[in-house]
């Protein structure tokens, strides 16, 4: 690997002193010659609207700092994913995200990624290493903004079917703060766990959910934490003709997600939400401050927002754009920010 100048203690304690900043122009190296830098996006979920704004976000951040990226999209396949970034090592990039994918499957890859010398950050998934920082939508907060707003329409008693796959970390962490919820709310009946990440996903779900909605007809909370889960127990609850029985609360959102939620008489009420494009986008930030030598931490946070049902009509939210502009916290997140960053053009 080509060695890199890092960022020195000196240039970076005059940047913290008070009134001080450096020009955005004066970037330190590698990214005084961004032209040379070469990072990679390895992906193992990309199906869905989330995962195209999140890639999005990724290449406006990439293209405002001037860096090359390459995109690895395994499609759910794990070995595939480990695969990827050992081709991405191979081609000599300076820095690898890695997005979602099975800890068992990437643990090592990403051990491989750092033994050579390539910085790395996570995004979703846990890769058990203390050298990579962990971009994290703050999923127990997704899921308890989601929960608190079932109780607050719902009370404290109802019974509930529940959307999970285990084994990937932000579903894991959201099923966490799920049996939280459950334990301090023991009227809160859950009488169905199901889930699947086969393609197409809402689909795949909306299959399992029907089988679920006949034989509980008297579920009335869905709690479904992926707007693709949310989308297929849509999709069942309204071929069951159970819109008005059935309440979903979420997590993420997509323009076709709050069309879906707008929609008259829709069982989807609410759900607790980042914005994909903007975590894309401290996902570069993170690896690009990992690259310029700065500190980074072992977590990186976007805290989320609540977006209701209720909100979305009284503003007459219709798309992205319009939930950025009327709900200003949605649009950016104050996350891996350095003065010489670029920042995407909004």
């Amino acid at each position: 690997m080509i060695s890199r100048r890092i960022f020195t203690a000196l240039i970076g304690s005059v940047a913290l002193l008070p009134g001080l900043a450096l020009a955005q122009d004066a970037a330190p190296a590698p990214f005084d010659n961004p032209g040379q830098v070469d990072i990679a996006l390895v992906r193992y979920l990309s199906t869905g609207d989330f995962f195209q704004a999140y890639l999005s976000g990724v290449e406006k951040q990439a293209a405002a700092l001037g860096v090359n990226l390459q995109v690895f999209d395994s499609r759910q396949d794990a070995a595939l994913q480990a695969d990827m970034v050992d081709q991405a090592i191979a081609l000599g990039v300076d820095g690898i995200i890695i997005q979602h994918g099975l800890t068992e499957s990437m643990k090592e890859a990403a051990q491989r990624a750092v033994d050579a010398g390539i910085k790395v950050v996570a995004f979703d998934v846990n890769v058990e290493n203390a050298a990579i920082p962990q971009i994290e939508q703050s999923d127990r907060d997704l899921a308890r903004l989601a929960l608190e707003q079932a109780i607050a329409d719902n009370g404290t008693e109802w019974v509930a079917g529940y959307v999970y796959v285990p084994g990937i970390a932000p579903l894991d962490r959201r099923d966490e703060t799920w049996k939280e919820v459950k334990a301090a709310n023991p009227g809160i009946q859950e009488v169905a766990m199901f889930g699947t990440l086969d393609n197409p996903i809402a689909n795949s779900v909306a299959n399992q959910a029907r089988s679920v909605l006949s034989a509980n007809p008297n579920i009335t909370v869905m709690f479904a934490p992926y707007d693709e889960f949310a989308k297929g127990v849509k999709i069942a609850v309204d071929e069951a003709g159970m819109s008005g029985q059935v309440s979903i609360y979420s997590a993420d959102i997509s323009t076709a997600d709050i069309a879906l939620m707008r929609e008259a008489g829709s069982s989807w009420k609410a759900t607790a939400a980042t914005n994909p494009a903007v975590v894309g986008e401290v996902s570069v930030r993170a690896l690009a401050q990992l690259l310029a030598g700065e500190e980074v931490g072992a977590s990186v946070i976007v805290p989320p927002t609540l977006i209701t049902q209720a909100q979305l009509n009284e503003l007459d939210i219709k798309n992205m754009e319009e939930l950025g502009a009327k709900m200003p916290a949605f649009a950016h997140a104050e996350v891996a920010l350095s003065p010489w960053i670029k920042l995407p053009e909004r």
